[in-house]
């Protein structure tokens, strides 16, 4: 058998790891309409060379929604693009700006001033008033250099153009530990309009920080698909509970967590407007499948992570009773630990399973039977297609062949499956393991 190995350290340098090149496109088609640009401008002290304010911008107004963190300590450009897009009533948007190297959270009416300072500035270059939102990322606590960023915000809208230079450099710069941009473009077809091509482009920024509470993360999804503004809110929430609300890396939910949605219909054809239409759920699915896309790159790049981990959770009494059991799976630093060490101990796996679920104090018990010991299966599912590693049967331990479980657990991917046998639900969780390396990158995050 082949086995794979990668390294997932931080690079020291800022190179991409080889292990990681093969996510990063070297070309793409991006949507009609929307330009980009990423530009240097060293917001966190230690950052000379790096771009870290980006622009994505529409050529028209767009239909818009967001998904933010609940986070209680909201960081100050959550608070105001949500209040952009309320007032706005998801319409009329033109632009997203965004800086790395400073998350502009717990700053007090300060930093809400400063997100308003982007947004104006951007606004003034575009020529469209409360037309954009905001986004931040990086150290907390501390408030923007605004003076720098606002004074290259003008050259970051000069500098956006639609190639695919443009989209990645737009991309490396919403990135903190991240050890490769994460940038994916797609084009698709709506049953109304079969002959015109329509196209997404999305990029992601997350490596640590990561945990299912919303979208642990930075993301801008841009399409030149003709998408009502009345919808919108509600076919971003189906993908990102499908997608970005299903990975974990270390279980800790930021402060600035947003998933943004822009579509200016510059591809023309005939508007999404109704949940019932062939429309409406063929776009639905192509937002749900390319968002998990992109989430997964987010996991395969988990700080100091060696590993990407699949958990299915099957044969459940209820589908949010499966999504509880994988995300406790997921969080686990003792699963996670034993992944890296390439321990067959699948009794940490169960563990997680069965603490998932206990219900707080003060409140009501559950009488739906999600988990039944006597009937719980766990295997591990190799990525090269070959025969499942049972592990539990029926809540029985099977006699575990080690040489077979290590030689799985030195592959890159791997599959956790859980069969509770309580029901047809199911649910899918990406996550991936925990090093040595976690430990260093975010012992001296800060300095």
């Amino acid at each position: 058998m082949r086995v794979t190995r990668a390294c997932y350290s931080a690079s020291l340098n800022g190179a991409i790891p080889q292990a990681k090149l093969k996510y990063v496109p070297t070309s793409g088609t991006y949507p009609q309409g929307f330009s980009a640009s990423g530009v240097f401008v060293g917001v966190k002290p230690g950052n000379t060379s790096k771009p870290d304010l980006a622009i994505v911008t529409s050529d028209r107004p767009c239909a818009a929604a967001a998904v933010f963190t609940k986070n209680k300590f909201q960081a100050a450009p959550v608070t105001f693009s949500r209040r952009v897009l309320r007032e706005r009533a998801n319409t009329g948007l033109r632009s997203v700006v965004v800086n790395s190297g400073c998350a502009n959270a717990v700053t007090g009416a300060g930093g809400l001033e400063d997100a308003a300072n982007m947004a104006r500035t951007t606004d003034q270059r575009v020529g469209s008033e409360d037309s954009t939102i905001v986004m931040s990322t990086g150290v907390i606590g501390q408030r923007l250099p605004i003076q720098k960023i606002v004074d290259h915000i003008p050259v970051a809208y000069h500098q956006a153009g639609n190639t695919h230079k443009h989209w990645m450099n737009c991309a490396k710069a919403i990135c903190t530990t991240d050890t490769f941009p994460k940038l994916m473009s797609r084009t698709f077809s709506l049953p109304s309009s079969p002959g015109i091509e329509y196209r997404i482009a999305g990029m992601t920024k997350g490596a640590g920080m990561i945990a299912p509470n919303m979208a642990t993360l930075l993301t801008i999804l841009a399409t030149d698909a003709p998408i009502s503004p009345g919808i919108m809110p509600r076919v971003l929430k189906h993908a990102v509970d499908r997608s970005f609300n299903a990975i974990t890396i270390d279980g800790d939910a930021s402060t600035n967590d947003t998933v943004a949605l822009l579509a200016n219909g510059a591809a023309g054809g005939t508007e999404v407007s109704s949940e019932q239409s062939a429309d409406y759920a063929a776009f639905q699915d192509l937002l749900t499948g390319f968002s998990a896309d992109l989430a997964k790159y987010i996991v395969r790049d988990g700080e100091g992570a060696t590993k990407f981990v699949t958990i299915r959770v099957v044969d459940s009494a209820t589908e949010e009773g499966a999504r509880e059991v994988a995300r406790s799976i997921a969080r686990s630093p003792l699963v996670k630990t034993a992944l890296y060490g390439k321990d067959a101990n699948w009794g940490r796996i169960l563990c997680a399973a069965g603490y998932a679920l206990i219900t707080p104090p003060g409140q009501p018990e559950n009488h739906v039977p999600e988990i039944v010991p006597e009937r719980t299966n766990v295997s591990f599912v190799p990525a090269d297609g070959s025969p499942e590693l049972r592990l539990l049967v029926n809540g029985e331990p099977e006699q575990v062949d080690e040489e077979r479980a290590s030689e799985i657990l030195e592959m890159e991917d791997l599959e956790i499956v859980v069969r509770l046998g309580t029901g047809d639900r199911s649910t899918v969780h990406w996550t991936c393991d925990f090093s040595h390396d976690y430990v260093t990158i975010n012992g001296d995050y800060r300095t």
